[in-house]
This record gives structure tokens, C-alpha cells and sequence, in this order.
């Protein structure tokens, strides 16, 4: 592979050679619509905020019109798989790379499942920063770990758990000047508030429930506090029920301790610590909600049904919101009148190693057209 000064250097010639012989017009600016911007009344954004973009953020709330109908709700999923690394934590990570920027940072870092070091790292090549992940050894989705490793950070395995992982770069960032982009980081909660704001931009209102993976439960927690905001602005009448849902296997809340050897095949919520843990308490308890748990086998019955039914691919805990409305439904909690929103905070294309595991394999026949038809159905 060729090094970064290779690439320079040609890419340098190249240009070199081009203005030599063209006399190229100037490069129109790209108008973009900014997070940072649409809603910087809202966010701790100040004058000497730079307000970079990666494009994150106004994502789709799809009508899930089959599943509703199946469960008897109006269900909408918010889709943060379409986010420029392809998760939610893009909406926390632009607003904790600007407020870094705008302190002088020069590096920052952060413990990671996965997606929080995508995004980490993308940012911080994005806008010059040093970038410094430190994953659990063995425990991270494939598709995840390449985007950090593409996007040039330093990557660090360590032999434990994300928990570990966590206690190490808090201390480093106490006694190191760099920057910690956790979700720890109150700058991390304030960006993802605003799929709050974009989800009662569309409906009008709040919904009536709000259903969502529960990992470290910086997201919940994020939630809630934008819902509250946004009332406060006048912009919803009512708040929803913040309904919170972990994996059977990394359910620390619901089981009410620290769960030492997380497992579950949502990897992004195999967690058994959460930093945010008493703040998604008092989300669920604010709220009137729930918090509750999910088995690995309800998650990827959830994964499969959202891609089967609604044409959308979302990494296994995603669907541990959807496998929560699931449940919640065949309890009966629910009228038939309610809207209801779940979120589905990643891409499967994140993650595909469980579902190339569970569906069947795909077949080889004959080069030859009856056989086709044969296997086909027609």
C-alpha cells in the first residue's frame, strides 16, 4: 500500500500538471445543510464554534406501515444508519469535534464497541486531529473496526471488556491532553439530542412512545433531554414514554448491577457498565417509561422482520428497539391509536457477520436453465 507522502506526492504532480495546462474555473462552494446550524440555538454552539459537517444528521422517519399494521400501532422507525459513518453517534461526534477544535485540542479519544471509533476517527481525519481508539480484543464487528482503521486512527486492542476499555481512556484523558469523545463527554449527548428535534419537526408533536437500544445509554438519555427542550420551545405539547431495551446478556439496568462478562450478538450494546446509567434511570422513571431486556434471539427475529417488511438493513442492536415494541405489544400496553417511534441507530452493512452466520447458504446449481427454473419456483 502506498504510503501517505506517496499519495501526496502524486496527487501534488497531478495537480501541478493540470494548472500548468488548463485554466480551470474556481470551485463552486457546496451549500450544505449543518446539524450545527439548524439547530445551534439549541446546542452549546457560540461564535468561535467552527460549524463542520460531515452531512450528519436529518435522517429519515420511515413509516413502518407493515409492522405497524401487524402490532397495531402507527410505527415509525428513525433511521440513523443513513449518518455519514453509518450510526448515530455522528450526531454527538460533530458537536464534540467542534467544541474540541474550538478549545484547541489536537487529538482526542475514546473506547469503542465500534461505532463511536468510526465516527471518532472519521471526524478527526476530517478536520485534523489525531484520533486514538481503544477496543476490547475480539469483541468488535469487522465492518466497524476497517472504517477506524481506513479513516487513519490509532487502534488499540486491549484484553477486556468495553468497561475496561472505558476506565482506561478516562484516565488518560485526565492526565493527557487529549480530548475524551465518549459519551461521558456532555458535548456527545447535546448532538444527539437533536433526532429529537427532527423527529417532532416531521410529526408535529412528540410521539406517544419512544423505543430505543440501550447500550452505554447516552442515547436514551440524549432523547429525553431533546424532547424536553424542544416542549420547552413550544415546538411539542406532550412528551413520550422513553422505553429503553437492552440485550438479555448485557442487561445491567434491568438486572440492577454491573454485568462483568457482557454477551449478546448486538455488539454495539454488549455493554455491562453504561457511563450513562443513572441518567437513562431518570429518563425511564421522568417519562413514565420502561426499561427492559430482549433476548439475542428476539433481536435478530426483530433484524430479520425490519429488513423482510419495511426494506431497511439495520445492524443486530438496532433492532432491539423493534424487538422491544414487539414485546411491549403482545403485553397489551398498547390501544391501537398510539404513534410510536423506535430508533434504529446503525447500518447492517456495520455488522453482517451474525446474519451471514444464520441465514441459509446460498445454493450452486448446474449452469444450466432448467435447473434455474427449478430452483427459482417458476
Amino acid at each position: 500500500m502506498e504510503t501517505e507522502f506517496e499519495i501526496w506526492k502524486e496527487l501534488s504532480y497531478q495537480n501541478s500538471w493540470y494548472n500548468s495546462n488548463k485554466n480551470p474555473e474556481p470551485l463552486k462552494e457546496v451549500t450544505m445543510l449543518k446539524l450545527l446550524e439548524k439547530y445551534s440555538n439549541l446546542l452549546p454552539v457560540t461564535s468561535s464554534t467552527p460549524l463542520i459537517t460531515l452531512g450528519e444528521g436529518f435522517t429519515p422517519l420511515i413509516q413502518a406501515r407493515k409492522i405497524g399494521e401487524m402490532l397495531g400501532v402507527n410505527l415509525y422507525l428513525k433511521y440513523e444508519g443513513t449518518n455519514p459513518t453509518g450510526s448515530f453517534k455522528d450526531r454527538g461526534m460533530v458537536m464534540a469535534i467542534a467544541k474540541a477544535i474550538e478549545n484547541g485540542a489536537r487529538s482526542v479519544i475514546c473506547a469503542s464497541t465500534g461505532n463511536t471509533s468510526a465516527s471518532a476517527a472519521a471526524y478527526a481525519a476530517a478536520f485534523d486531529l489525531r484520533a486514538i481508539v481503544v477496543i476490547p480484543a475480539g469483541k468488535i464487528a469487522m465492518g466497524k473496526l476497517a472504517q477506524a482503521m481506513i479513516y487513519g486512527a490509532k487502534v488499540v486492542q486491549i484484553n477486556g471488556n468495553f468497561d475496561d476499555c472505558l476506565k482506561l481512556v478516562k484516565k488518560v484523558s485526565d492526565d493527557y491532553p487529549v480530548v475524551l469523545v465518549n459519551s461521558l463527554n456532555p458535548n456527545r449527548i447535546e448532538g444527539q439530542k437533536t433526532a429529537s428535534f427532527e423527529i417532532v419537526d416531521v410529526l408535529g408533536d412528540s410521539p406517544d412512545y419512544h423505543f430505543l437500544p440501550v447500550g452505554n445509554a447516552g442515547n436514551i438519555t440524549a432523547y429525553w433531554l431533546g424532547y424536553i427542550q424542544y416542549q420547552k420551545e413550544g415546538k411539542a405539547k406532550k412528551l413520550p414514554k422513553m422505553m429503553g431495551f437492552q440485550a438479555e446478556g448485557a442487561a445491567p439496568i434491568v438486572r440492577d448491577h454491573p454485568v462483568k462478562h457482557p454477551e449478546t450478538v448486538a455488539t454495539a450494546i454488549r455493554i455491562g457498565n453504561p457511563a450513562s446509567w443513572k441518567r437513562a434511570i431518570a429518563a425511564r422513571d421522568e417519562s413514565k417509561g420502561f426499561i427492559g431486556m430482549v433476548s439475542d434471539e428476539e433481536i435478530l427475529k426483530a433484524q430479520h422482520l425490519i429488513a423482510l417488511k419495511e426494506g431497511i438493513f439495520c445492524e443486530p442492536a438496532s433492532a432491539a428497539s423493534v424487538a422491544g415494541v414487539i414485546k411491549m405489544a403482545k403485553s397489551g400496553i398498547f390501544n391501537g391509536d398510539e404513534t410510536v417511534v423506535a430508533t434504529l441507530t446503525g447500518n447492517g452493512l456495520k455488522d453482517p457477520d451474525v446474519i451471514l452466520r444464520e441465514m441459509d447458504k446460498i445454493s450452486t446449481i448446474p449452469n444450466d436453465i432448467s435447473a434455474f427454473i427449478k430452483e427459482v419456483g417458476f
